[in-house]
């Protein structure tokens, strides 16, 4: 039995300020690292270099100890590893903002879930849910479902898209009256249930992983 991603509702389920975690099949953990160095927005390449094992908070403190040499230029890590069928991997450090589209990520037959939410963001900015498939879209929504960030439904591939509004709709969503936090964990089940995700929460949350830092090529 596997633990779904409905868990990533928790704000602090991963570290605090919120998460970024993206989920693959078709990849291995070092093809998704090297992968989504690709895409950080920065002018430089980027190359993921491994650092052994870490807990969260071992690579936590591990990022502050590099962050404090300012020729490293290293500002964030991953950790990796797989479950249930899915390869993942859990970004550290200031990631917000730094990755662009994972559509690339994708490509060649590999299926990608980006799963992000910024709640230390002073705006504040909604969780948000990408499923990618051979280089294109096939779901994206907000996971507030939240009208004042300009809620339009599910986009994508229209027919996925529209199977997973249906399932949005049964579940009684949109509804503006329903806590925030309630609608996240609501919303991540029904995406969790449609495209088979799974994501471990012990190895994620206290367990060893795999790690790499995103350095500078």
């Amino acid at each position: 039995m596997t633990d779904g991603i409905a868990w990533l509702a928790d704000p602090r389920s991963i570290a605090y300020g919120g998460y970024f975690v993206v989920l693959a099949r078709g990849l291995s953990p070092e093809d998704l690292a090297e992968r989504l160095s690709a895409t950080l927005e920065y002018e430089a390449e980027h190359i993921a270099v491994p650092v052994g094992e870490h807990t969260g908070s071992s690579f936590l403190e591990l990022l502050d100890d590099v962050n404090g040499d300012p020729f490293a230029g290293v500002d964030i890590g991953l950790r990796l590893g797989s479950s249930g069928g899915w390869t993942y991997a859990v970004a550290y450090g200031g990631w917000p903002g730094e990755f662009g589209s994972l559509e690339p990520v994708s490509r060649d037959g590999a299926h990608v879930c980006v799963l992000e939410y910024e709640e230390e963001n002073g705006k504040p900015v909604p969780p948000r849910f990408e499923y990618f498939h051979d280089g294109r879209l096939l779901s994206a929504c907000n996971l507030h479902l939240d009208a004042s960030w300009g809620y339009q439904g599910v986009d994508g591939d229209p027919a996925t898209a529209a199977r997973l509004q249906e399932l949005l709709t049964a579940a009684g969503l949109p509804d503006p009256e329903r806590d925030h936090r309630h609608v996240h964990r609501t919303v991540l089940g029904i995406v969790e249930e449609f495209f088979g995700l799974s994501l471990p929460k012990e190895p994620i949350v206290s367990g060893l992983l795999p790690a790499v830092l995103l350095e500078a090529a």
